[in-house]
């Protein structure tokens, strides 16, 4: 992808305003037409290289230097929501108190459990509020339903060595059994637990 070249000084606003010049790559005398970020966490100016020398340094680019693992996961998982902060259904602390005064009928926010009529619980069929596909996937890793995502990763973890066919002798039973895990696992990483 070709990168933009930014507007003329008398149409940009803003931060981004500047008179034509140089490029900013020591040594060039070409015009800095293409802007560059300075760094990842502040938009608060940017480099103008020419074509060439945005080229490389866009190919150096690395946004997640200097960070962990950990972090690029997190930054990764608080993408899907634009990092704004999220909560439970019926745990944000701010309508905690809102709450107390509300009709729960079916136990969504938090509070006593309703039963309707004909003992299915919030209308499934299992435990409160675990629809069924979930309930049998959390049974498939020996987890009960209230579980949290690192009880579910380290359970994945020692049932895929336990299960492995390298630590089977290529067993189709064990073979079997780990595909059942994995998709399991697969199946409760895309229902958003935290």
């Amino acid at each position: 992808m070709r990168p933009r070249k930014s507007p003329p000084a008398s149409q940009d606003h803003g931060e981004n305003a500047r008179t034509p010049g140089l490029c900013n790559y020591p040594g060039c005398e070409c015009d800095g037409t293409f802007r560059a970020p300075r760094t990842r966490t502040k938009s608060d100016g940017f480099y103008w290289f020419c074509l060439d020398h945005v080229r490389a340094y866009n190919k150096a680019w690395d946004y997640f230097a200097g960070m962990t693992r950990e972090q690029i996961e997190k930054f990764q998982r608080d993408v899907s929501t634009w990092h704004r902060p999220t909560w439970p259904l019926g745990s944000n602390p701010d309508l905690r108190n809102g709450l107390e005064n509300m009709d729960d009928l079916f136990g969504m926010m938090g509070g006593a459990e309703a039963k309707p009529a004909g003992g299915v619980e919030n209308g499934h069929d299992g435990p409160a509020g675990v629809p069924p596909d979930q309930r049998r996937a959390l049974e498939t890793l020996n987890l009960e339903a209230r579980v949290s995502l690192q009880q579910i990763k380290t359970r994945y973890k020692q049932l895929v060595k336990r299960f492995h066919p390298d630590a089977n002798g290529g067993d189709p039973a064990a073979e079997e059994r780990l595909k059942e895990i994995n998709q399991a696992y697969e199946f409760l990483m895309s229902c958003g637990y935290s």
